[in-house]
């Protein structure tokens, strides 16, 4: 029996929340785009396609006026507009309270309960009251540092610990990113801005406590750490130059611990003179286990996981929930 197609909200039209929706795009049968809400104005009034860069028309214009979108008939909302909970918020509850499900690529949201407690209580309720359900999800946070090692623990009788480690080619990667990671900086000023959170990675302590989450651990800390990576050599990418000496990227490191002990590790580096890009993870329990997977892209990934989890939120009960709380999650 063919699956009921689902009707579709794109809630922000970047590069993230673009590649999401041509994911969706991909499989007509299964979603139909019946609105969209950018506040561009260079995206208001142009077809999706347009701002996307599909071939065929979809018949469904950017608009400005959230409210009258929002009232338009539809199950779902794929949101991605920015990385922190409560920056969101007021958007998440908008959408909640028009009775709408949503997949979100806000990192912060992927387990909000880690930075975000009482907010996520407020959002966990609210979607309960109005029958919606809200997932944040992406490639990291939501899947190659949490998810994925916490699914490989299925075949262990028992797991004593979990140590993952991913890097990243930043050099192909769009400008935002490598700016991010502060390509280019001195060191000085890269520490001046990590110390005020202008420079990392977002995501990594709900990673931390995604994991914990998934195995059923109660953590009674979670640490993180920031440190420059520093070229060695001259590096070039489309958008910076990086003499030997300036930062290349970024390297991050997220602890949970139980009773003073080390029971998750997650090491992530992203830098644009990495060697190569790999996703490893190490779980220590009966039997070990040692998985290595080859270069996972960001920006593809985290649109493909986004496509693929959206079936499952609308399925999914009432609630604010993370990756580890759903089925298991596949390209269909």
């Amino acid at each position: 029996m063919a699956a009921k197609k689902i009707k579709v909200i794109l809630y922000g039209l970047g590069p993230i929340g673009a590649a999401c929706a041509r994911v969706l795009a991909m499989r007509p049968a299964n979603y139909q785009f019946v609105g969209a809400v950018d506040l561009d104005p260079n995206k208001v009034g142009k077809d999706v396609a347009e701002v996307i860069g599909l071939a065929e028309k979809t018949g469904v214009k950017v608009s400005d006026k959230v409210g009258r979108v929002l009232a338009r008939d539809a199950q779902l909302v794929v949101h991605a507009t920015g990385s922190y909970v409560k920056q969101v918020k007021p958007q998440l509850i908008q959408i909640i309270q028009a009775g709408k499900n949503i997949v979100s690529t806000c990192e912060e949201l992927s387990n909000p309960w880690a930075q975000n407690a009482s907010d996520a209580d407020e959002l966990n309720k609210l979607a309960k009251q109005y029958r919606v359900t809200v997932v944040g999800t992406g490639i990291n946070p939501g899947y190659a540092m949490d998810t994925l090692p916490v699914a490989l623990t299925a075949v262990c009788q028992q797991v004593k610990r979990v140590r993952v480690k991913r890097v990243v080619d930043a050099s192909q990667r769009r400008m935002q990113l490598q700016k991010k990671i502060g390509t280019g900086m001195t060191e000085q000023a890269f520490r001046e801005a990590a110390a005020k959170q202008e420079i990392r990675h977002v995501g990594l302590s709900e990673s931390v406590s995604l994991v914990a989450r998934g195995l059923g651990w109660q953590l009674d800390q979670i640490q993180e750490r920031i440190e420059p990576v520093l070229a060695t050599r001259r590096v070039e990418t489309e958008y910076f130059t990086v003499e030997p000496g300036f930062v290349s990227g970024v390297r991050q490191w997220g602890r949970g611990l139980i009773q003073g002990e080390d029971k998750i590790i997650l090491e992530l580096e992203m830098a644009v003179d990495a060697p190569e890009a790999y996703d490893e993870a190490w779980i220590e329990g009966t039997p070990d286990l040692h998985s290595l997977i080859k270069g996972i892209h960001g920006d593809i990934s985290t649109a493909a996981v986004v496509g693929n989890t959206a079936r499952r939120v609308v399925e999914a009960k009432p609630g604010l929930l993370t990756m580890v709380d759903l089925p298991v999650v596949s390209a269909r």
